[in-house]
């Protein structure tokens, strides 16, 4: 298939969609800053029998995404970049009168400024592939106002508004901005700590998101849910 760069991939849905992907033959370079839980997920995802570097580090960090890049190099090129890292900014959510200011910064650093210092840093090879695509997760809560998801909400409606002006200044790549809908994660988790029922696994997802790698549909924002048999 080509080489993708997934970031987030420890565990969640960044760690079920390196799988998805591996399955279906693509090679990989999967981020996150916890080494040993990465390396761990990355020796899952070498069961599908393709090449999986896995580089351990902060997206935040400008010289960790010159190294996610560089691997990617290494592997051919850069076919795809799913930005999937996150952070809440605070845990549990409160009420923006009460948002450390320190959150809603970390929360525009990692969700918003580092996705877009990746895409930066990959623009070459993503130009040179003659098929590149950006894939960056939102949210649901960047287009709808719940109470205390102000300060993270905000940070994805950032990504999402950057996805969208990427999308006219790179006519020639494809960027989606999909929303997988709640999930059981370890940040859903953190952000809902008293929830009764538990969301979808991020597995049941998946399809959504591979269901538009492989039929590229018009750059846009898309809900997970509603990719199913785009292109059939």
């Amino acid at each position: 298939m080509g080489v993708a760069i997934v970031t987030g991939a420890s565990k969640g849905l960044g760690r079920a969609l390196a799988a998805g992907l591996a399955a279906r033959g693509w090679d990989l370079v999967l981020d996150a800053r916890t080494a040993a839980v990465l390396e761990e997920s990355a020796a899952a995802v070498r069961a599908h029998g393709t090449r999986v570097v896995a580089v351990p580090g902060d997206v935040t960090d400008a010289a960790h995404r010159a190294e996610l890049v560089a691997a990617a190099r290494r592997l051919g090129g850069l076919d795809l970049l799913v930005s999937n890292a996150s952070v809440l900014g605070v845990e549990p959510l409160v009420r923006l009168d009460a948002l450390p200011l320190d959150g809603l910064r970390a929360a525009f650093e990692t969700n918003a400024v580092a996705a877009l210092g990746l895409v930066q840093e990959g623009l070459p090879l993503l130009r040179e592939s003659g098929a590149g695509a950006v894939v960056v997760v939102s949210s649901d809560a960047a287009v709808k106002p719940y109470r205390t998801w102000g300060g993270y909400g905000a940070s994805k409606a950032a990504l999402d508004l950057l996805a969208a002006v990427l999308t006219v200044e790179e006519p020639g790549l494809r960027v989606w901005a999909v929303d997988p809908g709640d999930m059981a994660t370890d940040l859903y988790a953190a952000a809902v700590p008293d929830l009764m029922d538990p969301p979808p696994t991020p597995e049941s997802v998946v399809p959504g998101f591979l269901a538009l790698v492989e039929h590229r549909p018009a750059s846009g924002r898309y809900a997970a849910a509603e990719l199913v048999g785009v292109g059939r």
